[in-house]
C-alpha cells in the first residue's frame, strides 16, 4: 500500500492555496487517514507561517543532508505531519537535475508511511512547480471567483492538461460569494477549455468543492490556526470537510 498523492496549486499566490490544503490534511486526518503535508513551494514557503511552527530542521536540511528525513518530519496542529521547506529553500528554486532527484526521493520514501501526501506546491507555472505537480497522481488548482485568479488558473490548467497529458484535475473555488459559483465557475473554465485546447477533448475539469467567503478564515489565518480547529462549524470550515469527503471519494 502507498499513499495517494495529491498537488494542490494555484495559478497565482494570495487565492489561499496553502490555507486550503492545511485545512484539507487536518480534515483528512479527522477521518482517520494518515496524511503528510509536503511544503514543495521552494521559493516562498510560507505553510510554517499558517501552522505556526517553528522547526528547527526543515527539507533544506535533508537536502543538503544535515538530517535525516524522518527528522524532518513534524507533527502539525490538525493530527497530520509535515515536511517545511523552510527559508533556505531559494537556492532550489530553480529546476536543475539535482532538485529532480532529491524530490522525486523524497515523494518515494513517504509514500509507504502515509495514506495521503498532500505537495503544497508554489503558484503559477514555473518549472519547479511544474514538476511538483508532476510527482502527484491527482492535482487540485484553488481559485477564487477574481478575474485574474480565473484567468491564471485557466492558463494553469491548459498547460497541466498540454504538458503533463491529465485527463482530469480538480477545481476547488475558495471564497465563493454565493452558493453554487463554484459550479459556474467550473463551467465556463471548462468551455474556454474545449474551445482553445480541443487536441485536449478527453479532458475534463471536475468541481470538487467550493469554499464560501468567511469571516471565521481571516480570523484563523490572524491567529495562525487551523479554521478546523477555532471553527468547525463555520461555513468554511464545512466546504472544506466537504471537499474532502469528495477527494476520499474521487
Amino acid at each position: 500500500m502507498t499513499a495517494r498523492t495529491l498537488a494542490v496549486t494555484s495559478g497565482k499566490g494570495g487565492v489561499g492555496k496553502t490555507f486550503v490544503t492545511a485545512n484539507l490534511a487536518a480534515a483528512l486526518a479527522a477521518r482517520g487517514h494518515r496524511v503528510l503535508v509536503l511544503d514543495a513551494d521552494l521559493g516562498l514557503a510560507n505553510l510554517d507561517v499558517v501552522l505556526n511552527l517553528h522547526p528547527k530542521l526543515t527539507l533544506h536540511d535533508v537536502f543538503t543532508e544535515k538530517c535525516t528525513l524522518e527528522q524532518a518530519i513534524l507533527p502539525a496542529p490538525g493530527g497530520f505531519s509535515v515536511l517545511l521547506a523552510g527559508s533556505g529553500m531559494v537556492e532550489y528554486s530553480r529546476l536543475t537535475p539535482d532538485v529532480r532527484e532529491k524530490l522525486l526521493a523524497i515523494i518515494e520514501q513517504v509514500k509507504p508511511r502515509f495514506d495521503w501526501v498532500l505537495i503544497d506546491t508554489g503558484a503559477g507555472i514555473s518549472d519547479v512547480v511544474l514538476y511538483a505537480v508532476s510527482l502527484a497522481a491527482d492535482v487540485l488548482v484553488v481559485a477564487t471567483p477574481e478575474p485574474t485568479s480565473l484567468t491564471d488558473a485557466y492558463a494553469t490548467i491548459k498547460v497541466l492538461a498540454t504538458t503533463q497529458q491529465r485527463k482530469s484535475v480538480g477545481l476547488v473555488l475558495n471564497q465563493a460569494n454565493r452558493p453554487g459559483e463554484g459550479k459556474v465557475v467550473c463551467g465556463q473554465l471548462q468551455a474556454v477549455l474545449a474551445r482553445f485546447a480541443p487536441a485536449q477533448g478527453a479532458f475534463r475539469l471536475d468541481l470538487w468543492g467550493e469554499i464560501p467567503n468567511d469571516q471565521a478564515v481571516r480570523q484563523a489565518v490572524l491567529k495562525r490556526q487551523l479554521l478546523l480547529e477555532l471553527n468547525p462549524g463555520s461555513n468554511a470550515a464545512l466546504g472544506l470537510k466537504h471537499l474532502a469527503q469528495t477527494i476520499v471519494g474521487v
